[in-house]
C-alpha cells in the first residue's frame, strides 16, 4: 500500500474484524468458487493430490488464505504465492492445451470472492476507499498468480520440447545407422523404426534424403526446414533427414529455407537406407571443404554425381591415372596438358578434328597433329574401349579436380 493508502487508516480493531471473518469464510468460499468454475467449465479435469482432495480447491483455498493474511493482517502487498498455481500452469502445458481457460477460470474466482469480501467489508463498516485499494490489491494478486501459471507452462513446454528433441535424436541415430540385409535374426530395422517415429508423431516417408550442414557461424540460429524434417543440431556438422525429396518443391523449399547455409543433402533412398543417403552428404561436404564442389550454399547429390563418382576414390583414380597416362610422362607438363585436353576432347565427341577443334576453341590443324601424337603415345590400345574408357574416366576426373580445362567456346583463341 502507499504512504497515503486508504487501508492504512482503516482502524485496527475493524481490519482485525475483517481478517478474522475473511479467514473463517475462506473453506466455504473456496468450495462455492470451484462449485460454479465446474458450472461454468463443465470439462474441467479434476485432479486430486496425495490426500484425494482436488487440487484445485487447494489451490482456492490457499490463494484466498494467502490473500487475507498478507492484505489484512500487515502493511504490505502480497509477497508469497501458491506453488500450485505453477503446477496449474504445468498441467495446461503438458496437456497441450492453452492458459486462456485458466486465465478465465482465475477472473472468475477472483470476481466470486471479491463479492463475499465486500459483504464482509459492509458488515464490519469497512470504508469504501479503502475497499477500492482491497479490490485493485485483489486484482494485482490475480496477476501474479497468472504469472506463476506462465511460468509453469513455459517451464512444461521446455521439457515437453526437450523431451520431442531427445526422442527425435534417438530416432535420428536409428535412421542413419547402417542396416545389413543379411540380418540372420528376426527383428525388424523397420518395426524400430516405425515405434520411435511414433513417439515423435512423425509419418513414415516411403523415400528420405540426409543432408549434412555447414555452420556459417558457432552460434547460427537452425534453418527454418519445417516440423517434418528431422534436424539434429547438436553435432559439430547439423544433420537433417528430409521426407519425401522427390516431392513437388521440395528441393526450393529447401533451398529458401537454408539461406546462409552451406552444406550437403545425399540422394533419394528407401527410409531403412537412410545412412546411405548420409553416407554421399559427407562426401559432398569433404569435397567442397576441399574446394572441389561449389561452396557456400547447400548442394544436391543427386546434381552432382560425376563429381562424386570420380572424386570418392581418389586412391584408386591416381593410381589408375598413373597407368593410364603413363604416356604422357616424358611430353612436358605444358605439351602434355594440352594432349590430355585433346585426348578428353576427342573420347567425349567420337568426331573427327573439325568437331574437337570446335570443342577446344583451336584450329582443326592443331588437333590433327595432336591426335597423330596422342596415336603414336598409344599406339593400337587407344582403339581398345575398355582403355577408351579408362582414359576418359581419369581425364574427366582431372578436369573436375581442375588439372585440365573443360571445353571452350566456340573460335576461342
Amino acid at each position: 500500500m502507499s504512504a497515503r493508502s486508504a487501508w492504512r487508516v482503516v482502524p485496527r480493531p475493524k481490519m482485525t474484524r475483517f481478517a478474522d471473518l475473511a479467514m473463517a469464510e475462506v473453506p466455504r468460499l473456496a468450495d462455492d468458487i470451484l462449485r460454479e468454475i465446474r458450472r461454468e467449465y463443465p470439462h474441467l479435469p479434476v485432479v486430486l493430490n496425495d490426500s484425494g482432495e482436488p487440487m484445485a480447491l487447494v489451490g482456492i483455498r490457499r490463494a484466498l488464505e494467502v490473500f487475507v493474511q498478507q492484505i489484512a493482517h500487515t502493511e504490505d502487498r502480497p509477497r508469497q504465492h501458491p506453488e500450485v498455481f505453477q503446477e496449474f500452469g504445468r498441467g495446461e502445458g503438458l496437456h497441450g492445451r492453452s492458459l486462456d481457460s485458466l486465465q478465465a477460470i482465475y477472473r472468475l474466482g477472483v470476481r466470486l470472492a471479491w463479492r463475499r469480501l465486500a459483504e464482509i467489508g459492509q458488515l464490519v463498516d469497512i470504508p469504501p476507499p479503502a475497499m477500492y485499494e482491497l479490490a485493485e490489491a485483489g486484482f494485482e494478486y490475480l496477476d501474479v498468480l497468472v504469472d506463476q501459471s506462465v511460468r509453469g507452462y513455459a517451464e512444461a513446454a521446455a521439457r515437453q520440447a526437450g523431451e520431442r528433441l531427445r526422442l527425435q535424436r534417438k530416432l535420428l541415430e536409428l535412421l542413419l545407422v547402417e542396416h545389413r540385409t543379411d540380418r540372420t535374426d528376426r527383428a525388424d530395422p523397420a518395426d524400430a523404426i516405425a515405434e520411435r517415429a511414433a513417439r515423435v508423431g512423425w509419418a513414415l516417408p516411403e523415400r528420405v534424403a540426409v543432408g549434412v550442414l555447414l555452420r556459417p557461424a558457432r552460434e547460427a540460429v537452425a534453418p527454418a526446414v519445417g516440423p517434418d524434417v528431422l534436424l539434429d543440431m547438436e553435432t559439430e556438422q547439423p544433420r537433417m533427414v528430409v521426407p519425401d525429396p522427390d516431392a513437388a518443391g521440395r528441393p526450393e523449399l529447401l533451398r529458401r529455407a537454408m539461406t546462409g547455409w552451406a552444406g550437403a543433402i545425399g540422394p533419394p533412398v528407401p527410409l531403412v537406407d537412410a545412412a546411405k543417403s548420409l553416407r554421399w552428404a559427407e562426401a559432398a561436404v569433404r569435397l567442397m571443404e576441399r574446394g572441389l564442389l561449389p561452396g557456400g550454399e547447400v548442394l544436391f547429390c543427386a546434381e552432382h554425381t560425376e563429381a562424386l563418382v570420380l572424386l570418392q576414390p581418389e586412391e584408386l583414380l591416381n593410381d589408375l591415372a598413373r597407368r593410364t597416362l603413363a604416356p604422357l610422362a616424358h611430353c612436358g607438363p605444358a605439351h602434355g596438358r594440352r594432349l590430355a585436353e585433346t585426348l578428353l576432347a576427342w573420347l567425349e565427341t567420337r568426331g573427327g578434328a573439325p568437331e574437337v577443334a570446335a570443342r577446344l576453341g583451336v584450329h582443326p590443324q592443331t588437333v590433327r597433329y595432336r591426335l597423330r601424337q596422342i596415336r603414336e603415345l598409344w599406339g593400337d590400345e587407344i582403339d581398345d574401349p575398355d582403355r577408351r574408357f579408362e582414359l576418359e574416366l581419369v581425364l574427366r576426373a582431372q578436369r573436375l579436380r581442375g588439372g585440365i580445362s573443360g571445353p571452350r567456346a566456340e573460335g576461342a583463341a
